[in-house]
C-alpha cells in the first residue's frame, strides 16, 4: 500500500446500494489507501455482511470496523467473526467496537454501553483469539459459563475502539490497539485526545507508539458540485447535533446556546430522520445559518492543496494517521493525487 497513513470510510452517508462498496474499494486499494473502515447502520450497512464481501474484493487495503457494538452480537459470533475475518484476509482486518447512539439503543431496546464493558470485552475477545478457554466468566459484559474455540487459535486480530469522551480515550490507550476519535474536533481537541490516549497507554505499561490514533477528518474538496460540498459538510454535522450534540458541544468547548437555538428550530425540532441523510438543499441552506463556520473549520476544503495541507495538519498535531472521511475514493482522488505528488517530493 502507499499511503498507510491515509484511509476512508466505505458507503460513506446514505448509499443506495451496498454493493456501491465493491468497486469503492477496488478504487481505494488501486490508490493507495492503507484502510478501509466500516460503519453500520443496520437498514443496508451491517458490518458482518460488509466485511465479507470487502475481503474479498480486496488483496491488499485492511479492513476495519468503525463501529459495531459489543452487545448486539454474543461474544463468541463476535470474536467468530473477527476469527473468520482474520483468516479470509489473511491477517488485513481490525474489529472495531464503540459505545453506539444512545436515544437509537433505547429506541430499540438495546442496552447502553459502559466504559467498563467494552474493557471487558476486548479482555474475553483476546482471550478467545488466542485460544485460551473463558470459563465462568462473570463481568460487566455478562456471565459465560465457557467460551473457547480451541487451542489451535492463534488471531491476533488488532482491536480498535471509536473513542469520544475522556473515559473511553484513556481506555484506548490502556486496552486497545486502534483509536478513532471523531468528526470535527477541534485542533486543540484534537491533540489533548492524542495526548490521553497516549499517556493512558504509557501508565499501562505500554508502548505509547503502539496505539495507532485515527484523526477522523471531514475531507470535502471544492471539485465537489456545491449541494453535495453543502450535505457532506452542514449535513454531516447537523446529523452529529441530532445524535450527540451535547457531548459534541462540550469536548470542544463550543457554546451551548448555540446548540441550543439550532435545536429549537422549527424545522430541525420537527425534522424527521438524519439531516444528512433526507434533507433538501434548501433545508440545508437553511440550516447552514444555524451552525457557526468555526464548527464546521476543523475540516479538509477547498483545492487539493488545501485539502492536504489540511491533512498534514493533523498528523502535525499527533495523529498516526487520518480517515479522509465523508467522500468515496473516487471524490477522494484530486485530494490523494497530490498527496502522493507531496510524498514522492519531500
Amino acid at each position: 500500500m502507499k499511503h498507510p497513513e491515509l484511509a476512508f470510510y466505505t458507503l460513506a452517508g446514505q448509499p443506495e446500494s451496498p454493493r456501491d462498496m465493491l468497486d469503492e474499494l477496488r478504487v481505494g486499494e488501486a490508490m493507495g489507501f492503507g484502510t478501509a473502515f466500516i460503519s453500520e447502520r443496520y437498514n443496508s450497512k451491517e458490518a458482518c455482511t460488509l466485511s465479507g464481501a470487502a475481503g474479498a474484493v480486496t488483496d491488499q487495503i485492511r479492513i476495519a470496523t468503525a463501529a459495531t457494538n459489543h452487545n448486539t452480537r454474543h461474544p463468541m459470533v463476535t470474536a467468530g467473526y473477527a476469527l473468520t475475518m482474520h483468516g479470509l484476509t489473511g491477517g488485513r482486518f481490525v474489529l472495531g467496537i464503540g459505545r453506539g447512539i444512545v436515544p437509537m439503543q433505547r429506541a430499540y431496546g438495546i442496552p447502553t454501553i459502559s466504559t467498563a464493558q467494552m474493557e471487558d470485552f476486548a479482555g474475553v475477545i483476546r482471550r478467545l483469539l488466542r485460544g485460551e478457554p473463558v470459563i465462568g466468566h462473570d463481568g460487566p459484559i455478562g456471565s459465560y459459563p465457557f467460551l473457547h474455540f480451541g487451542a489451535e487459535v492463534k488471531a491476533p486480530v488488532p482491536l480498535l475502539l471509536v473513542a469520544f469522551g475522556p473515559n473511553s480515550l484513556a481506555l484506548a490507550g490502556r486496552c486497545f490497539d486502534e483509536v478513532v476519535l471523531h468528526t470535527y474536533f477541534t485542533d486543540e481537541t484534537t491533540a489533548r485526545a492524542v495526548r490521553s490516549v497516549k499517556q493512558a497507554a504509557e501508565q499501562a505499561g505500554r508502548d505509547p507508539a503502539s496505539v495507532k490514533v485515527w484523526s477522523c477528518f471531514a475531507t470535502v474538496g471544492d471539485h465537489l458540485p456545491p449541494a453535495r460540498r453543502l450535505m457532506k459538510t452542514v449535513g454531516r454535522m447537523a446529523t452529529y447535533l441530532q445524535a450527540y450534540g451535547d457531548l459534541l458541544v462540550r469536548t470542544n468547548g463550543w457554546d451551548p446556546a448555540v446548540l441550543e437555538r439550532f435545536r429549537s428550530d422549527s424545522l430541525v425540532s420537527g425534522f424527521q430522520g438524519g439531516i444528512d441523510t433526507k434533507a433538501t438543499p434548501d433545508q440545508l441552506e437553511h440550516i447552514a445559518t444555524l451552525i457557526p463556520e468555526d464548527w464546521l473549520a476543523p475540516s479538509a476544503t477547498g483545492s487539493p492543496d488545501q485539502c492536504a495541507d489540511a491533512i498534514q495538519g493533523q498528523l502535525d498535531l499527533g495523529c498516526d494517521g487520518v480517515i479522509l472521511h465523508g467522500a468515496s475514493p473516487s471524490e477522494l482522488e484530486p485530494i490523494v493525487k497530490t498527496w502522493a505528488t507531496r510524498k514522492a517530493t519531500s
